[in-house]
């Protein structure tokens, strides 16, 4: 893992080659953590490689282990809605590849750093992005982005000209060429991308919209 310091002296890991390459995270909500599996293939044979498992769904700790032997380096699996160091230890521990958290918190921040893992906290304020920034966060997640819109990464980037940002929540599919080209990171995509995957819907249906994700990320950045 490439790690870079901040002004803070603080180590930042930098964004995996896969998410660095395909600019997309899937995050996924299911009944059970058993039903990941097929879903995940789905995406991945759409060119969607970065799957983030959220702890709202019982079992990801019991399946992230099988999940990972599964898909190996093919795709990286991480872990989301971490609201404590315990959990981000634990997933680390089973072999996320990276933590995303809802909220800036210093503790699940420095787990990550301390261990050389990329982590994405959430915020919504400049103060709260940049305080997720400042303590060495690979990039800080806006979130919910749906109630700001793309244009909020031009006005952060004033203050704050080399941060990091990755919009999630209520991120359409409609809505990806507009983060890309204001300089988003990568885009995270949640009900929007999986649909009713998780409903008995139609997985080649999911893999389709998969490739028109990619297809607008690489679009939008050519």
């Amino acid at each position: 893992m490439t790690v870079a310091a901040p002004a803070s002296g603080v180590a930042r890991a930098m964004p995996s080659s896969i998410l660095a390459s395909t600019r997309v995270v899937a995050v996924l909500r299911a009944a059970h953590a058993r039903e990941y599996a097929p879903v995940i293939e789905a995406l991945q044979q759409g060119g969607v490689l970065s799957i983030e498992l959220t702890l709202s769904t019982p079992g990801v700790f019991e399946e992230l282990p099988l999940l990972r032997e599964k898909f190996g380096d093919a795709v990286e699996i991480g872990v989301g809605t971490v609201t404590t160091p315990v959990e981000a230890e634990t997933a680390l521990d089973l072999g996320a590849a990276y933590i995303v958290t809802p909220v800036t918190d210093p503790g699940v921040i420095a787990v990550c750093t301390r261990r050389g893992v990329p982590v994405y906290p959430g915020g919504l304020t400049p103060t709260e992005l940049h305080s997720g920034w400042k303590l060495g966060a690979t990039a800080v997640k806006i979130f919910p982005a749906s109630t700001l819109g793309a244009g909020y990464v031009s006005q952060l980037r004033g203050p704050f000209p080399d941060i990091q940002v990755v919009p999630s929540g209520g991120v359409n599919i409609e809505d990806v060429p507009a983060w890309i080209k204001a300089g988003a990171l990568a885009v995270s995509l949640g009900g929007p991308l999986l649909g009713d995957a998780f409903r008995g819907g139609n997985l080649k249906e999911l893999t389709t919209r998969a490739r028109l994700v990619r297809r607008l990320v690489d679009e939008a950045r050519s």
